[in-house]
């Protein structure tokens, strides 16, 4: 079998600061060796690469990943309704596509209608279309009236569209066995408002006995569940009950980080669009306005936070509402500079949450996240350093290749 040789790689390997003079060898869709200097010997009929100093990284991971977003914010129509659900799949196709060329080889999902994130996931296994490795999410689901329900009731409108209306054990329980049933393997969950929904963070929109029904139910089929869960109130309830992603976390503190360690649970800062809604309030002048000022002290409380989970070994991950008209796909790495640029964070710790800690959120963390001799080979080679510039990977020019299982799905290296 023809081995991919990586000489004189500058290595990041998931987790520790970069080392020169690395050489990976990959065999398959597998690494088969990583080693200092030159390695074993190139067999004939392997392919050499030298990379003279380039940076090799592990595929990272976008783990709040909505595949079917598209110019969200430039339509009053429901979220699922937009467009036909068609459309909507081709839209997904390609999103999922961007997100691979920009060196995610894996996502998440954070919500999708009409079974989008299962379907899309299907195409990429039978190698349709490509894209990343996927965890399909299932529709928001949600209790009436709560701020992802908020088309007018006199609209009538049947079809929900990217959720689905529960209210009580029974019917959160049956919503999410029906979505798992229909290829689900996350569950999303709205126990609060806040973060740019409609309801205030303080509002719990499912009730204990709700939440801890779907929790369970998601569970007992070796699934997980996410939620949209920002006041503190809402952070302990959840943690309490199993959730196992808390998205946002805005109002997290020390007891918060206790319970997350305590229990596992990932967390999800998405950090990126609010810090883009206050930059266009700002330049619009609305900046000063009693619901941006609040949202700023909300960064700013996470911003002094999020060291300090991340110290204490809080499962942090990347991700956020890409596909909104003021974040667009494609624009992924500019979410992991303001976690460098705006909180402080070394960009060895934001790339580790970026790759180490997303193929642990997946389940895969034995095969995938870190550059280990045996690993699964979906790996990153970078014309620059982002352990010291991070923003080099918001230019794709400097993505040189992106493989997947061993596979090159870009290929600009020669050799």
């Amino acid at each position: 079998m023809e081995r991919i040789v990586f000489k004189q790689a500058n290595l990041f390997d998931g987790e520790h600061p970069t080392r020169p003079g690395v050489t990976v060898v990959v065999e398959g869709e597998r690494i088969a060796a990583v080693t200092n200097g030159d390695g074993p010997a190139p067999d004939p009929g392997d392919r050499v690469i030298d990379l003279a100093g380039k940076t090799l990284m592990p595929g990272m991971y976008s783990c709040h990943f909505h595949t079917a977003y598209h110019n969200l914010g430039s339509s009053p129509a429901p979220l699922g309704l937009d467009h036909p659900p068609t459309y909507l799949a081709l839209l997904a196709a390609n999103n999922v596509r961007t997100l691979l060329m920009c060196g995610f080889t894996g996502a998440v999902g954070a919500s999708a209608g009409s079974d989008i994130d299962a379907t899309i996931k299907a195409a990429i296994s039978d190698g349709v279309i490509q894209g990343p490795r996927l965890m399909p999410a299932s529709r928001d689901l949600v209790t009436t009236g709560d701020s992802v329900d908020s088309a007018p009731w006199w609209w009538q409108i049947g079809a929900m569209g990217g959720h689905r209306v529960c209210d009580g054990p029974d019917e959160f329980r049956k919503a999410v066995r029906e979505e798992i049933k229909r290829g689900a393997e996350i569950i999303k969950l709205y126990p609060t408002g806040g973060h740019g929904v409609g309801l205030p963070k303080e509002v719990m929109a499912l009730t204990r006995a709700e939440l801890h029904a779907a929790v369970d139910a998601a569970h007992e089929h070796g699934k997980k569940v996410r939620g949209h869960i920002v006041s503190k109130l809402g952070i302990m309830e959840s943690v309490a009950a199993g959730v196992d992603v808390i998205d946002h976390a805005d109002s997290m503190d020390a007891e918060c980080i206790e319970a997350f360690l305590k229990a596992g649970s990932f967390v999800v800062p998405s950090m990126y669009y609010p810090t883009r809604v206050l930059e266009e309030a700002s330049k619009s002048g609305a900046g000063d306005q009693p619901g941006m000022q609040g949202l700023k002290r909300d960064l700013e409380h996470m911003a002094s936070m999020l060291p300090e989970a991340s110290a204490a070994g809080v499962k942090i991950v990347v991700g956020d509402d890409f596909g909104t008209i003021i974040t667009p796909h494609g624009d992924y790495a500019k979410e992991l500079d303001v976690y460098v640029r705006y909180v402080g964070m070394s960009p060895v710790e934001v790339l580790k949450w970026a790759t180490k800690n997303g193929a642990e959120l997946m389940g895969m963390g034995d095969e995938l996240g870190t550059i280990e001799a045996n690993k699964l080979a979906d790996l990153v080679i970078v014309d620059g350093d982002p352990t010291v510039d991070i923003t080099v990977l918001q230019d794709n020019e400097k993505l040189l290749a992106i493989m997947k299982g061993g596979q090159f799905v870009k290929d600009e290296l020669g050799g």
